[in-house]
């Protein structure tokens, strides 16, 4: 047994350990956590043994959710905000991260179709579809095109550790 089959047989006996009902909502929780998300949360699944259709319906249903919360918190902040009579302002006050930045060209270059393709690749998912909500983008079109997105990724990446974890482990 090679190095990664031991690794991978040895994270499957602990998996193991959870009762097999409980599996895909330990995935599902992984994949509601900014910077795992769905695309993180999905191999760790596949190589912990899971199915991988369940590994990825999991991963993308837990980031979804977050990011649903998240979309509804940021939507009443906002209106709350404008009722108030504050208008977001042109400059922030400090300078933005260069994943803010990354975002930002996306979403001027691309809208928020692309901007929610590409921003996984900058940002979570979560910090996204509130930036979006921010610039005022509607509910529905940045939920819409999160889903879209968080469904593309996962898949993308579940397909690939799935492939990888076949081909290696025997």
């Amino acid at each position: 047994m090679n190095p990664f089959e031991t690794l991978v047989q040895n994270f499957r006996d602990l998996v193991a350990e959870v009762p097999e009902l409980v599996q895909p909502f330990v995935v599902m929780l992984a994949g509601a956590i900014p910077f795992i998300e769905g695309e993180g949360a999905s191999p760790i699944g596949v190589v912990g043994g899971i199915h991988p259709v369940a590994a990825g319906v999991a991963a993308a249903a837990g980031n979804f959710l977050c990011v649903l919360v998240v979309v509804l918190i940021s939507s009443r902040a906002r209106a709350a905000a404008l009722a108030h009579g504050h208008r977001p302002s042109s400059r922030e006050e400090r300078p933005e991260s260069k994943g803010r930045q990354r975002f930002r060209r996306y979403l001027v270059r691309f809208g928020v179709p692309g901007a929610s393709m590409l921003g996984p690749l900058a940002i979570p998912t979560q910090f996204t579809a509130a930036m979006l909500i921010a610039s005022g983008t509607s509910r529905s079109w940045v939920l819409l095109w999160q889903a879209i997105a968080i469904v593309f990724w996962t898949t993308l990446t579940t397909t690939l550790v799935w492939g990888v974890v076949s081909s290696v482990v025997a």
